[in-house]
């Protein structure tokens, strides 16, 4: 089975075309190995690392909810910064919460394809780039989309996800 076969990619390419992002399902790649970090994605597709949106998972307040944050691979996100733009606690996700709360493995999560939405968080630093980059559900495959439309994609809230202080920096 190819990457693109694969089911949680499948989930993804419909999610998009379902969302009208038809360019990004289209361009679904999968790259010749496996890319777990922005660096690593960055490197294999040929453009800067704050190019790739990283697919974070959180755990949301005391309920055991998840957050997703989609954060430029240029740097960190700060967890004070999401806690307060998502109004609750926030806590690390370890591979089990993040495969049941997304369907897809730690290094290919997407921004869609989930069993259900997602709360997310942009990060307003991927503005920065024409064309970004995101996981298309398996850690060999991604597609092109823009912050607009990972924000239209996710009905996710822009924020300065690493802090106003680092995403002022050049």
């Amino acid at each position: 089975m190819s990457s693109l076969d694969h089911p949680a990619v499948a989930k993804v390419a419909a999610a998009l075309a379902e969302a009208g992002q038809h360019a990004a399902a289209e361009g679904i790649r999968v790259l010749p190995a496996e890319v777990r970090t922005a660096a690593q994605a960055a490197e294999a597709l040929g453009v800067p690392v704050g190019a790739i949106a990283n697919s974070l998972i959180f755990r949301l307040g005391s309920d055991k909810k998840a957050l997703l944050a989609l954060t430029s691979g240029a740097h960190r996100a700060d967890p004070a910064t999401l806690a307060r733009l998502a109004g609750a606690e926030i806590g690390k996700a370890d591979a089990d919460f993040v495969r049941a709360h997304t369907g897809q493995p730690i290094g290919g999560v997407a921004p869609v394809g989930h069993p259900e939405p997602l709360p997310t968080l942009v990060d307003t630093a991927l503005r920065a780039h024409d064309v970004v980059w995101a996981a298309a559900g398996h850690p060999k495959t991604v597609f092109p989309t823009t912050f607009a439309g990972l924000v239209a994609l996710t009905g996710g809230t822009p924020g300065a996800l690493a802090g106003a202080e680092e995403n002022d920096q050049p």
